[in-house]
């Protein structure tokens, strides 16, 4: 990974710094809502996996769910934060269709985590802290579907109360390659803690963008919110273009408004959603119907002694380890199935080559498919077995590339197709001689250039008999024959 300096616009006026600051919403692993007996499990059919509460129904009471209180807990521990020893649940106010209560539980002035913080790789040997103000607990609202009817809109309220974390940043991106950054980061430290899936495409992990432009030294500028972010790739084009859009907007003599947009994928471009809202807008204030949140030490302490090997801990363990690269460390790290695979694939063997198969081959193979490690059509111990095939010189890196692809599609063994196709390396030095000598006396001009000093001509006799073996001469024998041979 090179070095990378921050991306600034050159417009016409001069360079502009970009300002960042991202909300992440995240759906807490739980079976149950936050303040209901009604299933977390929003996928199913429209509307059936609802409590009283969870479509407002008069006389009915939130009661907490202790787990996603851990799962916050444990989140804000993986995050470096501070747990708040007390929280209090506020009542945001606001009207729209989806959001059956009128007004969504939410924490504002204390929430149940602040100040915590997360590194992001900027080279193979420095990061950047990107520092995090705020995780607070709060309900989901439904969802509104408008592709169903040409004249009307439909609500699905199962994921109306649906326990999130949202997680707040400071402003302290300074592009959309930091900010994809950190989103892909933050997203492996809550797979990493089983706090959240991080499933975008199911809109179980949600991101709004807040982006503002200036020139160096000069005061923040206005901001706008991007709303509902649903992928990485999409979090980045959307921060590109509307700090464009701003620079622009300023050079031409306007003012930026702040206001809510959105980001319409099949344009590439954001558009006006609604006025920003302030805080005083939503009316907040404490839930009359929740007492404040009390933690203990001991309950803290707990759900510390529960927290996995992280990202960043996980990646200095296979520096060490292993003796992996940064790179190498940085891919292998951020996810845990990688991990693992990693770790049953360089058991007894070569670490850095280990790596390098999967990385190179593998993941190759998997984004063509679309799929992740963990539904790999190739596991670990039978790569392990294509990979001590080349080390004990049975096959030549060339065929083993060959005998890859044929596992991947096939899914037989190494040596099932290796036995079938008869690809065997010849190491047998009587039989390469014999094939070296074919060549050499074909070629007189290439055996005097040679001899003559040109020592390049050397590879294009390899490559003869590579060729006349098919790939399965042994490489090393090859070279020594050659030379051996174009002596006398």
């Amino acid at each position: 990974m090179s070095e990378y300096n921050a991306k600034k616009i050159k417009g016409t006026s001069g360079e502009w710094n970009i300002v960042i600051g991202l909300e992440v919403h995240a759906q807490i692993t739980t079976n149950l809502k936050l303040f209901s007996n009604g299933a977390a499990d929003f996928r199913k059919e429209a509307n059936q996996k609802l409590d009283l509460l969870d479509i407002g129904l008069p006389g009915t009471l939130p009661v907490i769910n202790s787990m996603a209180v851990d799962q916050a807990i444990k989140t804000g521990l993986a995050l470096n934060a501070t747990i708040n020893k007390k929280s209090i649940f506020d009542r945001k106010n606001y009207f729209y269709p989806d959001l059956p209560l009128g007004y969504q539980i939410s924490q504002f002035k204390d929430p149940i985590v602040s100040e915590g913080y997360i590194n992001i790789d900027i080279s193979d040997d420095k990061t950047k802290t990107i520092k995090i103000e705020r995780l607070h607990l709060e309900q989901d609202a439904g969802k509104s579907l408008h592709d169903q009817s040409p004249d009307k809109t439909f609500i699905d309220y199962n994921r109306a109360g649906v326990a999130l974390m949202e997680i707040v940043s400071y402003p302290d991106l300074s592009d959309w390659v930091e900010a994809g950054d950190y989103l892909t980061k933050l997203r492996s430290i809550l797979r990493f803690a089983d706090t959240c899936d991080g499933n975008m495409e199911e809109g179980s992990l949600r991101c709004d963008a807040n982006v503002s432009v200036r020139k160096a030294n000069e005061p923040l500028g206005i901001r706008c919110e991007i709303k509902n972010l649903n992928s990485i790739k999409n979090l980045m084009k959307a921060i590109e273009y509307e700090a464009h859009r701003q620079v622009k907007s300023l050079e031409s003599g306007n003012k930026v408004v702040q206001e809510t947009r959105l980001f319409d994928t099949s344009s590439g471009k954001t558009k006006t959603m609604r006025s920003k809202e302030e805080a005083h807008d939503y009316r907040y204030f404490p839930d009359p119907d929740l007492l404040p949140l009390e933690l203990t030490d001991q309950r803290i302490e707990d759900i510390r002694k529960t927290l996995p090997e992280l990202p960043d801990d996980l990646k200095m363990r296979l520096i060490n380890q292993y003796g992996l690269g940064a790179y190498d460390a940085r891919v292998v790290s951020s996810d845990q199935d990688t991990a693992e695979y990693f770790e049953t694939l360089a058991n007894n063997r070569d670490a850095k080559q280990a790596a390098n198969w999967i990385i190179t081959n593998l993941f190759g193979k998997l984004n063509d498919i679309g799929k992740s490690i963990k539904d790999s059509p190739i596991d670990a111990k039978e790569l392990g077995k294509l990979l001590d095939l080349i080390n004990k010189q049975i096959i030549s890196n060339k065929i083993a590339k060959e005998v890859f692809e044929e596992m991947f599609i096939s899914g037989e063994t190494a040596e099932n197709i290796i036995e079938k196709k008869g690809l065997k390396q010849i190491s047998n030095t009587d039989e390469i001689e014999g094939i070296v000598d074919k060549i050499i006396s074909s070629n007189e001009d290439q055996k005097k250039q040679y001899q003559s000093g040109n020592s390049k001509v050397l590879g294009w006799f390899v490559g003869q008999v590579m060729k006349e073996t098919k790939g399965q001469a042994n490489p090393s024998v090859v070279n020594q024959v050659i030379i051996d041979k174009l002596k006398k």
